[in-house]
């Protein structure tokens, strides 16, 4: 069997999941309003691999949502994944966050627009069909009225932390907003995860770094 370990710690989730030929096996995850993700990935990650009786080395590969999304959550996955991965000889998966919170909402017509909160009134967001496909790519978009008004009469689907702060602005009967959605989860993973490894679509693990999607700005107060 073809076990992968999968590891989301682009927001304020942190979660760890290991699938077995492209099925879910065991989740642990938390997600905290102040970020815990350095003290938890190495603990759940030796949790679920000890709950099914898993060592390392029985791993075929690893995924990590390689963003966008938080700038610390990032590294932290990433930096303990491509440790893994050097570690063992195993191919590493990068994961685009968006497509994985996409995957968690299922309807039959209209477009997914998974969000991320990116502090203030702009976030991380990409446009999703009905079966997941991606129509328009990752983008970091500050949100105004009207700014999806292109897409009438399509019914557009709201997903993720960044969706609350479009409740005021997008009042349009076709717009939904889905509010128990709110984090990406590795579980979620599993099948972008599993056909990224049947075909071989594998990151570098020397050069890979997360898609940060825009530059880390460090603010210094002024004297």
């Amino acid at each position: 069997m073809v076990y992968i370990l999968s590891v989301e710690t682009a927001t304020k989730n942190c979660s760890v999941s290991v699938s077995g030929d492209g099925v879910v096996l065991l989740t642990k995850e938390m997600a905290e309003e102040h970020f815990s993700h350095a003290e938890k990935l190495h603990l759940y990650i030796d949790e679920v691999l000890a709950e099914l009786d898993l060592k390392f080395k029985d791993l075929s590969a690893l995924a990590v949502s390689k963003g966008p999304g938080s700038y610390t959550g990032l590294r932290i996955g990433v930096s303990a994944v491509k440790g893994l991965c050097y570690a063992l000889g195993v191919p590493l998966i990068g994961v685009n966050t968006l497509c994985i919170l996409a995957e968690q909402l299922t309807i039959e017509h209209g477009l997914i627009i998974p969000m991320i909160d990116a502090r203030r009134m702009e976030v991380f967001t990409a446009i999703f069909s009905a079966d997941h496909q991606i129509v328009e790519d990752t983008k970091a978009l500050v949100l105004t009225a009207g700014v999806f008004d292109y897409l009438k009469p399509q019914q557009l689907h709201f997903i993720g932390d960044g969706a609350p702060k479009c409740k005021e602005l997008f009042i349009a009967d076709n717009c939904v907003f889905h509010d128990e959605i709110q984090y990406p989860s590795a579980k979620d993973m599993t099948g972008l995860a599993w056909q990224k490894f049947l075909a071989k679509d594998f990151e570098d693990v020397a050069y890979f770094e997360p898609f940060y999607l825009k530059d880390f700005l460090v603010l210094t107060k002024k004297k």
